[in-house]
């Protein structure tokens, strides 16, 4: 006979590790599905934020997080790694169906932990240099420019966000947006271009990424002239945008225009009775490794008091 879960986890980043040790610790009958431990993150050489912690490598911090989870899984939480989870449905008895790559689960109550993925940058060099110059954090890989020329690509609140922490260590910032206007709340623009070390640029857009072991340059053209010329820079943060990847869910809870789920903020439920959600699949206003963990914790405390209400 299958098992019934009390509640099936879908993700392996900080959310969905944090939730695995708090299930644990609650005793809650759970399924974790991770198709892989760490999110976004492992990518990174050095992450300087994560609470606790001065530096980790990405690498080493899954790690941590697939132990910690294994370490309190005993015979409460079944890991299923290396599985994505490919269709969520909702049974009319309440309960709900998680479909993945490779197997079928049966769970009261659902954590949506499936992070986002970045929009990359597709220009020719990019993938080349990613991780040599090309990133995608500048709150994880930021420090690692300090005393350096660097570049910004995107014109939204992120792209602002980002600028205002390298302008902290960075001989110079340039941001670089497309469009003729910038995305960014005014006040956020104005006070960021205000820096004397900061060069916004409008109708501009990124061509190539130049370098040799590591970037050097990006190569940008003037939308309305067409002319191009080559920016000096050691480090290129993209800031264009992340795609939550929430698609299996799309037929159960609400999501925004962006395919992120809209959650309470107060106890990260969905729309749909018995799901939660969090981390960067969730539509909230900050995505961190932290916020993450700590928006599953809080989903967890939830989960806990509305299935034993039920019981």
């Amino acid at each position: 006979m299958s098992t019934t879960y009390d509640l099936a986890i879908i993700g392996g980043g900080p959310a969905g590790a944090a939730a695995a040790v708090y299930a644990a610790r609650k005793r809650l009958r759970t399924v974790l599905i991770a198709e892989t431990f760490g999110g976004q993150s492992t990518v990174s050489d050095g992450i300087e934020n994560w609470i606790g912690t001065i530096k980790i490598p990405g690498a080493e911090l899954a790690k941590q997080l697939e132990a910690h989870a294994r370490a309190y899984a005993g015979d409460i939480v079944d890991i299923q790694d290396g599985e994505r989870a490919t269709k969520l449905s909702a049974r009319e008895d309440g309960m709900f169906d998680v479909v993945t790559t490779k197997n079928s689960y049966a769970a009261k109550s659902v954590l949506i932990a499936s992070g986002s993925r970045r929009r990359k940058l597709d220009v020719p060099g990019a993938d080349q240099f990613e991780h040599k110059g090309v990133t995608y954090c500048a709150s994880c890989d930021g420090p690692i420019f300090s005393g350096m020329d660097v570049a910004v690509i995107g014109g939204g609140n992120a792209g602002f966000e980002s600028a205002a922490q390298l302008l902290a260590y960075c001989k110079s910032v340039t941001l670089v947006h497309r469009g003729e206007a910038f995305k960014a709340d005014a006040i956020t623009v104005s006070a960021v271009t205000a820096h004397p070390n900061m060069t916004a640029l409008l109708n501009t857009e990124p061509v190539e990424v130049k370098g040799e072991k590591f970037a050097s340059s990006l190569v940008v053209r003037d939308k309305k002239t067409g002319e191009t010329r080559e920016l000096p820079t050691s480090g290129i943060f993209v800031e264009i945008g992340a795609l939550p990847n929430t698609d299996y869910a799309a037929d159960v809870v609400d999501r925004n225009e962006f395919g992120a789920v809209v959650v309470d903020p107060r106890t990260m439920r969905t729309s749909r009775a018995g799901i939660w959600s969090a981390g960067d699949c969730t539509d909230g206003l900050y995505h961190q490794n932290n916020i993450a963990a700590g928006d599953a914790v809080k989903a967890l405390e939830d989960i806990y008091v509305w299935l034993k209400s039920k019981r």
